[in-house]
């Protein structure tokens, strides 16, 4: 995670003016509500209506030089250990079991915070629950880890008993407090530059935005969808039933997702990311139809050896994607069926801000959460000469992915939604190029044959489409050959001696 310097410079030179500090003592919950009222901070920020009651104390580092105590508590409390990072530190107790994080949060009021950080029983949950049985959320990972674990311990007896820790500072514990509980400022919402279309052809599509390799918004194209009319909570639990569905790494019904999406407000809220529904409920796949935009599939020739192509997303306000490059080189799209979604694009050849890809592709370093990415980056793209594409796709709206292009997705609501990766005519080659790539065992993904993926497509489709790999190949070097072909003027520029030739 990146510390929030961008945010405390900006309150620092307020302070400056004006002194001001966060303090929770001003800002107590009502002990018998569970909802609060937005809390305004620095620079527009607010906090969501029921964020929690406390964070055990933990303040940002900027505010320990307006303190009137000398000593910064996190500090005394690490001992010989103090000089080490919080995500360091965070990193070791990463290695402990669930016992000892509790014996050790007894040993001061430092490590009770540290070894009470939500991420670290989050992790314990996730790797004691079986793949196939999901959790039952409690209100908190270490709830649900002592409820899953000790069945006779009344968790809700306790509850989210627990104390502030005075003069604790830390950017990095309270930036990760922030992030779980900020709301989208306005100003991350405000910027819809991407083009919006309704009711063009396929050939306009093809010609104006696929070829060319261009996302953009597509109005009105869902009309017939029974899903857009059916699918609520109500109907995929009945309809679903018993069946279980990935979310993270593990499978959950439907009703327990939605106990846990209900209660969920962390950094990072688990999705609903399913790429088998329709295998699971042959009803859901029933409920809606692909655009009829993206109807050639040339991965369709592999039959039930393709790879995973297509998915249900289900998740709460907070919950999303960060920056990614769609799988093996393919387009996408994707559909709301409920709630929005905040887009950000940026074409191949623009790495996003924060964002750091090997020099394989194998791997993406980035921000620990997509609300971090806004605090910390979002700002300075407004400055660059190639911004970003951006919008808020709602109900009913379909956006088009061009292969190769960055994108990061937030949910603004709870969400429902459909996605679908494709090949077409369009981008067959770039596929097939990346296929074969000599990292491809790496590179490949939604497949158990990444090594023959390559060989496998490139015979089927020959198969199927004689002839049709050639005349792309053809046709891509013409355009080549046309691009490299030299202008009017440098034909009658003198490479030599840097003038014009003339021909009398």
């Amino acid at each position: 995670m990146f510390g929030c310097r961008s945010l405390l410079k900006q309150i620092r030179k307020k302070k400056r003016r004006k002194p001001h500090k966060f303090n929770p003592k001003t800002h107590k919950q009502n002990p018998n509500s569970t909802q609060q009222q937005d809390l305004p901070t620095e620079d527009g920020f607010s906090l969501k209506n029921s964020y929690p009651s406390h964070n055990y104390g933990v303040q940002p580092l900027g505010n320990f030089y307006f303190s009137s105590s000398p000593h910064n508590s996190r500090n005394t409390g690490l001992g010989n250990i103090q000089t080490l990072t919080d995500e360091l530190v965070l990193d070791i107790l990463g290695l402990l079991e669930a016992t000892h994080l509790g014996i050790l949060s007894t040993v001061s009021k430092s490590f009770y915070v540290f070894c009470n950080h939500e991420p670290l029983w989050r992790n314990l949950v996730l790797d004691h629950c079986d793949d196939d049985d999901g959790f039952l959320f409690k209100g908190s990972w270490k709830s649900t880890f002592v409820a899953g674990n000790y069945p006779s311990f009344d968790v809700l007896k306790v509850g989210s008993l627990g104390f502030k820790v005075k003069d604790f500072y830390s950017d990095y514990l309270f930036q990760s407090w922030l992030c779980a509980n900020l709301e989208m400022k306005h100003e991350w919402l405000e910027r819809d530059n991407i083009v919006r279309r309704k009711g063009i052809s396929v050939d306009e599509f093809v010609s104006g935005f696929e070829t060319p390799n261009k996302p953009v918004l597509l109005e009105g194209c869902l009309g017939t969808w029974p899903a857009l009319k059916k699918w609520d909570r109500d109907y995929l639990v009945e309809v679903c039933g018993d069946n279980r569905f990935a979310v993270g790494p593990t499978q959950m019904t439907f009703t327990d997702y939605f106990v846990y999406s209900d209660q969920a407000q962390e950094e990072r809220p688990l999705y609903l990311f399913d790429p088998k529904f329709a295998n699971k409920v042959p009803q859901l796949g029933q409920d809606y139809e692909v655009p009829v935009y993206f109807n050639e599939d040339l991965f369709s020739v592999l039959g039930d050896e393709r790879p995973d192509y297509r998915w249900i997303i289900i998740g709460p306000a907070g919950s999303g994607s960060s920056f990614h490059i769609d799988p093996n080189s393919t387009s996408a799209w994707n559909a709301v069926v409920k709630g929005s979604k905040k887009w950000v694009l940026f074409p191949p050849d623009v790495v996003p801000p924060g964002v750091y890809p090997s020099s394989d592709g194998a791997e993406v370093a980035c921000p620990v959460s997509i609300t971090e990415w806004f605090m910390n980056f979002y700002e300075s793209t407004k400055t660059w000469k190639k911004k970003p594409v951006e919008c808020v796709c709602k109900a009913g709206e379909v956006i088009f992915v061009p292969n190769g292009w960055w994108h990061l997705v937030i949910n603004l609501e709870d969400s429902i939604a459909i996605t679908q990766n494709f090949v077409s005519r369009r981008n067959l080659l770039n596929v097939l190029d990346f296929l074969k790539k000599p990292n491809a065992s790496t590179l490949v993904s939604g497949t158990r044959d990444r090594v023959n993926l390559h060989d496998k497509f490139k015979k089927a489709i020959e198969e199927s489409f004689p002839g049709t790999i050639d005349e792309l190949v053809k046709s891509a070097e013409k355009k080549k050959a046309e691009l490299e072909k030299p202008s009017f003027w440098d034909s009658v520029k003198d490479s030599n001696s840097g003038g014009f030739k003339f021909s009398f």
